[in-house]
């Protein structure tokens, strides 16, 4: 059985980006949502074994939009990422409850990696 994963990020080359790595690394792609309040939305409709989701939207940030989620479901699975590898931004992440962080411009192996260790 195929992990489901939504993917969040307000740019859609990036969401294509991630669909087309994880599709071909036998994942299925639950949903898309371009902000955070969007992706709170997908999450209670779609129940995704993961979420991958930016940091920086529109609307609901990245860091504010895990903590939603993480009220919805404590056990969420979150990797984030950004193009801003920025320290303050990963420790809050994480602090959200975030269980990884990957960097853009993303390297599929490190995409699937994260993914992996997450899904366990």
């Amino acid at each position: 059985m195929s992990k489901k994963i939504l993917i969040v990020d307000d740019a859609a080359f990036m969401r294509m980006m991630i669909k087309d790595i994880l599709s071909k690394n036998g994942y299925e792609i639950a949903g898309e949502a371009e902000n955070g309040a969007r992706a709170i939305e997908k999450y209670k409709e779609l129940a995704p074994d993961l979420v991958i989701m930016d940091i920086t939207m529109p609307e609901v940030d990245g860091i504010q939009a895990v903590k939603e989620i993480k009220k919805i479901n404590t056990d969420s699975k979150i990797i984030m990422c950004s193009a801003m590898g920025q320290q303050a931004m990963v420790i809050e992440s994480i602090q959200a409850g975030a269980r990884d962080f990957i960097v853009k411009p993303f390297q599929a192996e490190r995409v699937v990696e994260a993914v992996k260790k997450v899904l366990g």
